[in-house]
This record gives structure tokens, sequence and C-alpha cells, in this order.
């Protein structure tokens, strides 16, 4: 056993600051383990979100010595002991009360995005084909386990507040998944460079470097949907292309019927 500092905030909205308390931390042990320690023994009304404790919920997001981790996955044996660990919440959204934040914008602006609509199917049966690299392709983005993390890093909503213009890596990695579905045939492209701001993205990969389950959120979510945008609205030869392809109207007025 040995003996740790965390300088944890503590606060509300209106404000608060950093407290320091010192606890016995062991072999084997994660932040999580260390702050709950201190909440049963030291400061009982210490606000702290967690549930499954093994890195699959999401709940447990912090920002442990400035870098955005799950407390839960963050071990005491990767951090100096020989200086105060500090605890804070994330940034991005409001705060609650010390380590918990308000993050119902995210599911607020999850239910504005087109949901999935499939083609009809290839068989009377119902089923469809479809190919299995199509398949996998979508796979990756169902391993989020929405800790938002990617959202807290994301200078577009951290530091510039875009919430209301800009729904931010998470949802981009949710659209890309309905988007990039090969029976999916919804248009969401328009919401995106529009509602959505996926226009805002300046692709840092920042969001990518702190998923805890490695999603490649940049590279294969949101440089896709960009693609796309553009080519829909900003490609001169697509746009012709799309003009030229437009219906003729039927034979009416003022058009030789004969």
């Amino acid at each position: 056993m040995s003996s740790a500092t965390f300088r944890i905030w503590r606060g509300n909205v209106e404000g608060g600051k950093f407290h320091d308390f010192s606890t016995e931390v062991s072999e084997g042990m994660v932040v999580l383990d260390a702050v709950r320690r201190i909440q049963a023994e030291k400061a009982n009304d210490l606000a702290c979100r967690w549930n499954c404790k093994a890195g699959k919920c999401g709940s447990c997001s912090a920002e442990v010595n400035g870098m955005p981790r799950l407390m839960c996955m963050c071990r005491m044996s990767d951090l100096p002991l020989d200086r105060p660990i500090t605890v804070e919440p994330i940034k991005a959204f409001p705060i609650i009360k010390d380590l918990t934040t308000d993050i119902s914008w995210n599911y607020v602006a999850k239910k504005k995005i087109r949901k999935f609509k499939p083609r009809a199917p290839d068989h009377d049966d119902g089923t469809w084909n479809m190919v299995q690299d199509d398949v996998d392709r979508v796979q990756e983005f169902r391993k989020c386990i929405e800790c938002f993390l990617c959202q807290n890093v994301c200078h577009v909503l951290r530091e510039h507040d875009l919430h209301d213009d800009f729904i931010g890596p998470r949802l981009f990695v949710y659209s890309a998944a309905l988007e990039m579905h090969p029976l999916d045939t919804e248009d969401r492209l328009e919401d995106l460079k529009k509602a959505q701001g996926i226009g805002y993205c300046n692709i840092t990969k920042c969001c990518t470097k702190v998923c805890p389950e490695d999603i490649t959120i940049t590279d294969n979510a949101i440089i896709p949907l960009k693609e796309r945008v553009v080519d829909r609205f900003y490609d001169p030869l697509a746009m012709f292309l799309r003009r030229f392809r437009r219906k003729k109207p039927d034979k009416g007025v003022g058009e030789n019927t004969k």
C-alpha cells in the first residue's frame, strides 16, 4: 500500500475549486477505485457518475491530469504518485455537481438525426442480399459506448460552444453508421451540411485519439461524410450532371403536342 494525493474539483454550475484528499492506493487500483474510497471515507457528498467499472458503459468520463479518460480504465500504476493527481469533470457540457455533467444535449441532438430507412427486401421472405465488406464497414461504429470523451475534446463544442449548430464527433459516428449501412436509403446529407454543421470539423483527429474503443472516428466516419457532402453540394461536375438528369417536364401548355 502507498499513499496518493488527489486534487478533485468540487462545485456546481455557480463555481467551485479543487480540494486535496489523501488516500491509500494498492496494486491493481484504478482512479475510480480511489475516488470512490475518498467518497466513502472523506467526502460522502462527492458527486461521481459510474456504473459498470469495466469500460463499457461510458459513465465515468473525467479529465485525469488534464487528459480525458474513463476513470475505471485509468490505472494508478500508470500515474505519477509523487505529485497530486487532478480529477475534474469533462468541459464540453454544463456542470451539475463535482465530477458530474449534464450530457442530455447529446440525446436530444441524436433524436434529430434521420432514422434508418431500409430499401425493399430482395426476397419474398423479407430478407436482403448484402456484401460482407459493406456489413463489416459499419460494425466499428457500433462499438461506441457514448462516453462522450470525443465530444469533450472537440474544440467546436468545448471552446466555441456551437451546440446549436454542430452535433459533434459522437453523433457523426452515429450518422455514419446509418449513412453507410448497405440497406439504408435515407438522405441525410443536407442535414449534415446545414443543421448538423459537419463543415465546422477541421479533422484534427483529437476525437480519435481519446476514444477508449479505438474507433477511427475521423478517417472512417467524419471524412467520408464530408466527402459525400462535398460531392453533393460543391462538386461542379456533379452539380451539372444533376441538372442534366432532372426529369424533363411533361408536354403541356405552350408545347406542340402533335
